[in-house]
């Protein structure tokens, strides 16, 4: 029952609340993106969701546009500002996703949408990570976030989750979220994870932010 329509109306009921109570911030932070990093204001990018749906994911752009002589994209290293930074630090960066979640394209609480590109790489079982929704936080991120030193590892916390989804579970990792944000830990800007059988660690240079 919890599963199946009491999550998706939680999911509803506090991102529209939170919209609304954290507008002033969303606000605040579209206008300093826009000062210091120009525009567009949103990033948006293609991920997977439920049952490897694609949607779009949005998130305040953190990187500029510098780009070379030539008209080439800078190093991402080059365009992540002190401002972006601190953007992800804080995850400021993560708050258009309440749109996703209104939307019905991501929870609250799940595994994190990663690249569309990552699909033709998983296992059977790790696909299972897509029998519901991707998350804004999920049980990975409470375990170490950024900071996590394989996929496997990730895919082991991210399955883990669905096998167990419950009320209590995700009230739990929600509190969990909550202390790392505020206390801004287990967050390695720019950190690469080396993943041998998928390889993809050199297509995404700092996880799922950009």
């Amino acid at each position: 029952m919890y599963k199946s329509f009491f999550k998706r109306f939680l999911d509803i009921v506090l991102s529209g609340g939170a919209l609304i109570v954290l507008s002033p911030i969303l606000l605040i932070t579209a206008y300093f993106v826009k000062i210091k990093l120009g525009s567009p204001v949103l990033f948006t990018q293609d991920r997977p969701g439920k049952s490897e749906k694609i949607f779009k994911m949005y998130k305040f752009r953190s990187m500029s546009d510098a780009r070379d002589k030539d008209g080439n994209l800078l190093p991402d290293d080059v365009r992540l500002t002190s401002f972006g930074r601190k953007l992800r630090s804080t995850s400021l960066d993560e708050l258009p996703e309440l749109f996703n979640i209104i939307k019905g394209d991501m929870s609250i609480i799940g595994p994190r949408p990663l690249l569309v590109e990552y699909l033709p790489y998983y296992t059977e079982e790790e696909r299972h990570r897509h029998d519901v929704r991707p998350g804004l936080s999920g049980w990975a991120q409470i375990n170490g976030r950024n900071a996590i030193d394989s996929w496997e590892q990730r895919f082991k916390y991210d399955l883990e989750y669905v096998n167990n989804i419950s009320f209590a579970f995700d009230f739990k990792i929600v509190f969990l979220t909550l202390i790392k944000v505020i206390k801004r830990s287990d967050i390695q800007v720019g950190k690469q994870i080396k993943v041998g059988r998928l390889d993809v660690a050199r297509k995404q240079k700092n996880d799922d932010k950009h």
